[in-house]
């Protein structure tokens, strides 16, 4: 038997106050007005923007904005459960997949059926990086925290001992959504370098 409209509709409010906690998981780059740390709320508006500012300079032509909208908008919503894995944190990294899966069939379930296995099919599409959309989005993703880094003269490298060689490995696939970019995040990091707010 089908869910009524309003067993549906309850569905849909239950998910979108459960994901409300996203406000309260914290990154470790910050902002760059308040120099407190940045939200995952905060993080995935940040990513909507660069997706619609910037799709333009995708590697493909005709990107589907929208396609990468819905993947950046949602793609951090198992965090709630799985927690934020910094991006150097290599011990935590070991199992952040498993504890993300576990998570998004959690919080992509609360949804009705088939917008849980739309959403889904959305984390799962940027996970893989497969298509040009979730390379684009992957790509954003990863500009992001470089450019608040950038932006707030290297707080949260600083803070971990990071250094360049590792901020250009770890987001070196950035160049697959986007050569422009991938330009444009090296020479952040050169600048950043010179400056001396990212050790070489």
């Amino acid at each position: 038997m089908s869910a009524t409209p309003l067993e549906r509709l309850s569905r849909q409010i239950a998910f979108i106050v459960e994901v409300d906690q996203l406000k309260n998981i914290f990154r470790q780059t910050v902002n760059t007005v308040s120099g407190r740390a940045e939200n995952d709320a905060e993080h995935s508006w940040g990513l909507c923007l660069l997706v619609m500012t910037l799709a333009e300079h995708a590697n493909v032509p005709h990107l589907d904005v929208l396609r990468a909208l819905k993947m950046v908008i949602i793609h951090d919503l198992v965090e709630i459960d799985a927690g934020d894995t910094f991006a150097y944190d290599t011990k935590n990294m070991a199992d952040q997949h498993a504890r993300e899966c576990l998570a998004a069939d959690r919080i992509f379930g609360l949804l009705p059926p088939g917008q849980s296995a739309e959403f889904r099919a959305l984390w799962d599409e940027f996970d893989a990086r497969q298509t040009p959309e979730a390379k684009f989005a992957a790509a954003v993703d990863r500009f992001h925290p470089m450019l608040l880094n950038c932006s707030t003269e290297g707080a949260a490298w600083k803070k971990h001992g990071i250094t360049s060689d590792r901020v250009l490995a770890r987001n070196a696939h950035i160049a697959e959504g986007s050569a422009d970019l991938w330009a444009y995040a090296q020479a952040m990091v050169a600048r950043a370098v010179h400056e001396g707010h990212l050790s070489a």
